[in-house]
């Protein structure tokens, strides 16, 4: 059965989970193209409902997605309507939202205080993942499961754990890990020995850390610049010291 009205209840659900407070009333968040999708069943991601265009449906292949669920299938119209891409690929996929108790970390870790810009959220999700952070603290942050910081992270949000809490919450699992925070008068990272294991902190794009993180850092970090330009893009930034303080781990 091909759905070709807007009004029918799943579309209407499907529609709402990009916006957050849905998201968090269904629990559950949506992705969207081939990658993502294939990524999401490699990797065993929580899947609830398969959604495909008319044209998608009629070539993908069904057989293969183990284990079964339920899959919608809806006019290209009507998945025109319900995505966020330029060029939609005809598949989307609704997946429960993950819930996970705050606890310390592993290993080096980062700690997102007050990331705003769901691009620069998934940017750096997807960095950290590359650079090896496995463990991501998200503090006053926007949304990291909203479309864009999901599409913007290009998979690398099924392959990291995000903690999402209060500040005493957080830092309560973090209290053993110093903080690394980058500001214009720390040391050049370039000539910086991190501890064996820390919390990178990264700060909101336009006022940086907050004070209740800014009292609990024990080292400072810079990224020179040219004295022309003022800053660096949260997730440029964020991308040249997550690999600056692991360094040595690339070299061979």
């Amino acid at each position: 059965m091909v759905i070709t009205s807007r009004n029918n209840p799943t579309v209407k659900k499907i529609l709402s989970l990009k916006e957050k407070k849905y998201r968090h009333l269904y629990g559950e968040y949506l992705i969207e193209g081939d990658k993502m999708v294939s990524e999401c069943l490699a990797t065993r991601q929580p899947l609830t409902l398969l959604i495909l265009s008319k044209s998608k449906a009629e070539y993908y292949p069904m057989p293969l997605i183990e284990p079964p669920m339920p899959v919608f299938i809806v006019s290209d119209d009507v998945f025109l309507k319900l995505s966020d891409e330029k060029n939609p690929q005809g598949i989307m996929a609704c997946i429960r939202l993950p819930k996970r108790e705050i606890l310390p970390p592993k290993n080096s870790c980062l700690l997102l205080d007050g990331v705003s810009d769901p691009g620069n959220l998934g940017t750096i999700i997807r960095t950290a993942n590359a650079a090896g952070y496995d463990e991501i603290y998200l503090l006053n942050c926007t949304d990291p499961y909203a479309p864009k910081a999901v599409r913007s992270s290009m998979s690398g949000i099924f392959h990291t754990k995000l903690y999402i809490g209060e500040g005493e919450q957080i830092f309560q699992a973090l209290q053993d890990v110093p903080m690394i925070t980058a500001d214009l008068n720390g040391q050049n990272i370039f000539r910086f020995t991190p501890p064996k294991r820390y919390c990178l902190v990264i700060g909101n794009e336009g006022h940086g850390i907050s004070a209740q993180v800014d009292k609990r850092k024990e080292y400072t970090v810079t990224i020179p610049m040219r004295e022309s330009q003022e800053s660096l893009n949260a997730g440029v930034s964020a991308g040249i010291a997550m690999y600056v303080l692991k360094q040595s781990q690339f070299q061979d």
